[in-house]
C-alpha cells in the first residue's frame, strides 16, 4: 500500500475509522507530519482538532536513532538499554533533552494560541503519519492520559509490528490501515513525503478551528 501524499493518507484512514464506527470527543495530531494526516481525519470524523507536542530523544553518537522520546507537559521516555551505562553518552544526553525541552516549548507556543485543550473525561484519538518505532506516540499517550484522558486510540496508516504491538499495551486501541512486517521508513508508503512545514501545520489547524466554529 501506497500513500499520494499526507492528505491521502488522512482521507483514506478517517473513511476506515468512521466506517469503524470509531469515535472521539478530539483528534490530536503529532507535529509536524502528523498534524496533516490528523486534520483530514477530523474532518472526516467531524472532531475539532489540536496538537499533542512530542520530540524524538536521538543518541548522542547517532541522533536519527531513537532512545527515547518527549511529550507536554513532561512526559519522559528513555530506552535505557540502548543507552547503555557509558558515562559520555549519559553526558550528552543530558544536552540532547535540554535541547528537545526547548524545542518542545518551542513548539507548543508556535502551534497553539493559548492553552493545551482540557482532554479531562474526553476520549482521544492521537493521529501520526506513520508509526516506526512507536516511542514518540507511546509518550504521546502517556501525555494524554496523565492530561486526564480516559480513553486514548492511536491511529496511522502505516506502521511496524512492533511499533503496534508496543502501542497496543500503552493505548486503548490501536488502529492503522496497513501493518508492515518488513517495515523500514514512514517515507517509503508515500509518493511525496516532503517535510512539513510550520506553515502548513498552522493552516490546517486553522482551517479546522474555523469548520468546528461553523458547526458550532
Amino acid at each position: 500500500m501506497r500513500f499520494a501524499s499526507r492528505q491521502e493518507a488522512g482521507r483514506l484512514l478517517g473513511e476506515y475509522l468512521r466506517d469503524e464506527g470509531v469515535q472521539a470527543d478530539l483528534v490530536l495530531g503529532l507535529p509536524r507530519g502528523g498534524v496533516i494526516v490528523a486534520a483530514e481525519v477530523a474532518r472526516e470524523l467531524a472532531c475539532p482538532l489540536d496538537v499533542l507536542i512530542v520530540r524524538k530523544i536521538g543518541h548522542p553518537f547517532h541522533r536519527e536513532f531513537a532512545v527515547g522520546a518527549l511529550a507536554e507537559p513532561d512526559i519522559v521516555i528513555l530506552d535505557e538499554q540502548s543507552i547503555g551505562w557509558n558515562p559520555m553518552v549519559r553526558m550528552e544526553l543530558q544536552g540532547i533533552l535540554a535541547e528537545e525541552k526547548a524545542r518542545l516549548a518551542e513548539y507548543a507556543s508556535k502551534f497553539r494560541r493559548g492553552f493545551a485543550p482540557d482532554l479531562t473525561g474526553k476520549a482521544i484519538l492521537l493521529v501520526d503519519d506513520g508509526l516506526a518505532t512507536g516511542a514518540t506516540t507511546a509518550a504521546a499517550v502517556a501525555a494524554a492520559r496523565k492530561r486526564g484522558a480516559p480513553r486514548v486510540t492511536v491511529a496511522a496508516p502505516v506502521a511496524s509490528t512492533s511499533a503496534v504491538e508496543r502501542l497496543q499495551a500503552a493505548a486503548d486501541d490501536v488502529r492503522v490501515l496497513w501493518v508492515d512486517p518488513y517495515f523500514q521508513a514512514v517515507g517509503q508508503y508515500y509518493d511525496v513525503f516532503d517535510q512539513t512545514t510550520d506553515a502548513e501545520v498552522l493552516a490546517a489547524l486553522r482551517e479546522a478551528a474555523q469548520r468546528t466554529n461553523s458547526a458550532g
